[in-house]
């Protein structure tokens, strides 16, 4: 446990705001989290991370301890692109789950880093160990895994203030017209179909999009996305708000999504450049597109 008194230097800044400036080593991603999850008081009061602090408020913040891992360990090959004391990229392929889950506590990405290593992150808690993102199990390519908190914490803060940059090539139906866009448009469950996002101005969470057309075939257009935001299917629920969904996508493309490629949506995290955590230098890292997703540029030429 830990307790802070607000002095005149963090006078009226956010709660969260303040913390990180008393406390350095914690970002100020992880601290919105622990106020979030209800580890933070003001005055002995549950508090939100929005909070303006005043001179002689009392923090009291608890650090809550790093439960062990429980979770199985699998010799699944791992395509490592890079790796270093702090970072591990991986190409992830298509079909494979990220994280565990309700359901799914097996067989994922996350139970073959745990046979790789064992020294990862704790913040994401026992069942995303080292997850600093994530990709959809039917997305192929980059993804970024943390070996320690203070990497985590670094690699997290970029993700928020979009200094860590992801670039994925799509496939998607229809011939996009414009040769670049911005799609801008909230994104949150889909109230009527819950295994589904979708554009909501209530509640939906700040999405955008950028894009850039890259091949024009007879019934489809291969674009380059860059994300600014993260939210969970983004690509997906953008462009079939477009009316231009993605070839191969179950949840989005209607009765046959499949009829092209038997196998899936064709959507891979191509680039991923960030700041290293110790280095602090910046690192991109590019990948190939996988075979399968070749074919079909190859069939449609």
């Amino acid at each position: 446990m830990k307790y802070y008194t607000i002095q005149a230097k963090e006078n009226g800044l956010r709660l969260d705001k303040a913390i990180a400036l008393i406390e350095p080593s914690f970002s100020r991603t992880y601290i919105s989290k622990l106020i979030d999850d209800g580890h933070c008081l003001v005055n002995d009061k549950p508090a939100k991370p929005s909070l303006k602090v005043r001179v002689g408020d009392v923090i009291t913040l608890e650090i809550p301890e790093i439960k062990p891992l429980e979770i199985a360990k699998e010799d699944i090959p791992l395509d490592i692109v890079y790796e270093d004391d702090d970072i591990l990229i991986i190409n992830k392929p298509k079909g494979l789950v990220v994280h565990p889950s309700a359901g799914h506590n097996e067989h994922t990405l996350v139970n073959a880093i745990l046979h790789h290593c064992t020294n990862l992150s704790g913040i994401n808690g026992v069942a995303r160990p080292g997850i600093v993102h994530r990709i959809d199990k039917d997305t192929s390519g980059l993804i970024c895994v943390a070996k320690n908190d203070n990497a985590h914490r670094f690699l997290a803060d970029q993700l928020k203030d979009h200094t860590m940059s992801r670039v994925y090539l799509a496939l998607v139906r229809g011939q996009i017209k414009e040769n670049s866009g911005k799609i801008d448009m909230p994104i949150g469950r889909d109230p009527i179909h819950r295994q589904r996002m979708a554009p909501v101005k209530v509640n939906g969470k700040e999405a955008i999009t950028f894009f850039n057309v890259k091949k024009r075939f007879t019934d489809h257009t291969l674009v380059e996305c860059h994300l600014v935001t993260g939210r969970t299917h983004q690509i997906r629920v953008h462009f079939t708000a477009i009316n231009h969904p993605l070839e191969g996508d179950p949840l989005y493309a209607g009765k046959n999504y499949d009829l092209l490629t038997k196998s899936g949506q064709l959507l891979c995290a191509v680039s991923l450049k960030l700041i290293h955590p110790t280095t602090k230098k910046e690192m991109v890292f590019t990948i190939d597109l996988p075979q399968y997703f070749q074919d079909i540029l190859n069939k449609l030429n």
